[in-house]
């Protein structure tokens, strides 16, 4: 077993990889602000791992050998990239607004420096185990 395989560690990881995938999305919304027709998306992995959580079936988890107890069969939900084809703001058929996204990307900045001196201490305190406290 890894030191870093822990439920709280996998789901920072993947939070980390919505994070700069929702990064990606928004630079590609303020690139296309002026493209004619352009649909600006956005990507949902919060809602999606809420859901998750708070199913009926609870907490899913996995086998590592088959000889492994079978709890329960689940997605691990992934971030999803929506388009936004309903809304229309400007003459041209687009729907970016760069004031909205600018806020969107310093928002999505601030989380992943979060989740990323979260991450950091984690490491630091398995660090601090393993060394005896020194």
């Amino acid at each position: 077993m890894s030191l870093l395989d822990k439920p709280s560690f996998n789901l920072l990881s993947r939070s980390l990889d919505a994070a700069a995938l929702r990064q990606k999305v928004v630079a590609n919304n303020i690139a296309n602000v002026d493209t004619p027709k352009f649909k600006r998306s956005d990507v949902v992995f919060e809602e999606l791992l809420q859901n998750e959580m708070s199913s009926p079936r609870g907490i899913v988890g996995s086998r590592s050998d088959r000889r492994h107890f079978y709890i329960s069969s689940g997605s691990q939900s992934g971030p999803q990239i929506q388009t936004d084809e309903r809304a229309v703001m400007n003459n041209n058929l687009n729907n970016v607004d760069i004031d909205s996204e600018m806020s969107l990307l310093a928002k999505n900045q601030l989380r992943y420096n979060v989740m990323v001196q979260e991450v950091n201490h984690d490491i630091k305190m398995m660090r601090t185990a393993i060394n005896g406290g020194k």
